[in-house]
């Protein structure tokens, strides 16, 4: 079977030779990803046009023709299950805290979002309750209060939280509005800066995102070849379950910004660098003046990608918000519902279907930077991704039906610097590439701000 026809559409976005599309063969499973919305057809379309952009960075590096892409659903199911076919030292990972669910209000649904710290503080602290109030106490006071005076209260806070909505409801709400008017993805070249390639062969990826999609791209990179460094703020530390099924491929240190001399070496590991990907809200970096613009003013031929959760525009542009919450609130769970109960994507989608998204975008425009030159700034949202999917839900046949199909031709085993290590392998397959990564998850922050030394 060749190519996905969602594909084609996903290649003319990243502007890819269209010549190139014949080099994708695919072999269908049965029960896949199943659910009423496409999301097999999304889950083919992002990870065969990843696997295109990454045969064809591959060929032009070495100077070969571009070799052929091989896309497997039982490979995409298992790898956007990653996170829970994890196992640490044969232990399941933690995925949500209990604050982390759906609640009954008084005139609908709320969804919460609170695995982290901070983020439960905020969200107790906007319904003033205290750290000891139980999922019940919380309960209790919902039912009592509309949705959505819920979700911007909680917002005000700091916290996340959205209203359950259908589609027809989020295409009428201002961010829905804005976001239908935007394409999947923007991709602008926005200075003639001479052609280059990546001294030594291997790009320099900075890392500045957070859970899932950003890590998801950068661990795709580091697959590939690239020197990828994740740079986190040592007060907001990550989940160490979430590190450890998304750190392959990378090395990890902790700079904060507000300090001069970590701001210094911030400066020098730009210098240096060829991507830099961010995954936090709309202007949230740009106080340290790492907006996409500022960065490849500092340095011409950079290529930036630049993730959120709701876009760069509308109301909803500064707000925080992940997959589960975007799913809630464009209508995806409403679809997916049943019985007047809200349900979900069988696997976090968005996130990984962005996370290709984004791992494409990079290595088209690195091969384009290398033949005609230019510095690049690519713009993706997680909201833009779930409009996509849901335009699909007319979809006669989103996925086949059958037993789904088993993961462990997709598992591998490491040991790695966190435990011994249950994981999925790459859905990104072409003839000579890597079948799995070179490097294994190192501790969260613990390695040098320094790049590889290129050979």
């Amino acid at each position: 079977m060749t190519h996905a026809p969602g594909t084609a559409a996903v290649w003319d976005a990243l502007s890819g030779d269209p010549a190139l599309l014949s080099h994708i063969t695919h072999r269908p499973r049965a029960g896949s990803l199943p659910a009423r919305l496409p999301v097999i057809g999304l889950a083919r379309a992002c990870v065969g046009a990843c696997a295109l952009a990454a045969a064809e960075h591959t060929a032009t590096r070495a100077g070969r023709p571009v070799p052929d892409v091989q896309v497997d659903d039982g490979a995409l199911a298992t790898a956007f299950h990653s996170e829970r076919h994890l196992r640490i030292d044969g232990r399941p990972p933690v995925n949500f805290a209990p604050l982390s669910r759906f609640w009954r209000t008084a005139d609908g649904m709320v969804r919460t979002h609170a695995n982290y710290p901070h983020h439960r503080q905020r969200l107790r602290a906007a319904l003033g309750v205290g750290a000891d109030a139980s999922v019940e106490d919380v309960a209790r006071l919902l039912t009592g209060r509309a949705a959505h005076e819920v979700e911007e209260a909680v917002y005000a806070a700091g916290g996340l939280a959205v209203a359950l909505r259908t589609p027809g409801q989020w295409a009428a709400h201002p961010q829905g509005a804005a976001v239908a008017a935007r394409p999947l993805l923007t991709r602008e070249r926005v200075d003639g800066a001479a052609p280059r390639t990546a001294r030594g062969g291997a790009p320099r990826v900075l890392d500045l995102t957070r859970v899932l999609a950003g890590p998801v791209a950068t661990r795709t990179l580091g697959l590939v070849g690239a020197d990828v460094l994740r740079v986190d703020a040592p007060q907001l530390p990550e989940d160490a379950d979430t590190h450890a099924d998304t750190g392959f491929g990378k090395r990890s240190a902790r700079l904060d910004l507000r300090a001069a001399a970590d701001r210094r070496t911030f400066e020098e590991l730009l210098a240096g660098a060829d991507v830099v990907v961010t995954g936090y809200r709309p202007g949230a970096l740009d106080r340290f003046g790492l907006g996409a613009r500022e960065l490849v003013d500092r340095r011409p031929g950079l290529v930036v990608a630049s993730l959120s959760a709701w876009g760069a525009y509308g109301p909803w542009a500064g707000r925080r918000g992940f997959d589960s919450l975007v799913q809630v609130a464009t209508g995806i769970a409403a679809v997916e519902g049943a019985q007047g109960e809200p349900g979900a994507l069988p696997a976090q989608a968005l996130d990984h279907g962005t996370g290709y998204l984004i791992a494409a975008g990079v290595l088209r425009c690195l091969t384009d930077r290398a033949g005609h030159g230019g510095s690049y700034v690519l713009r993706y949202a997680l909201a833009q991704t779930a409009q996509w999917l849901l335009a699909g839900r007319d979809d006669p046949a989103p996925g086949a039906a059958g037993a789904a199909p088993d993961p462990a031709p997709w598992l591998a085993e490491t040991d790695s610097a966190v435990g011994r290590l249950r994981h999925a392998r790459t859905p990104v397959s072409f003839t000579g590439g890597p079948a799995d990564w070179a490097r294994s998850p190192s501790r969260w922050g613990t390695d040098e701000p320094v790049w590889l030394r290129r050979g």
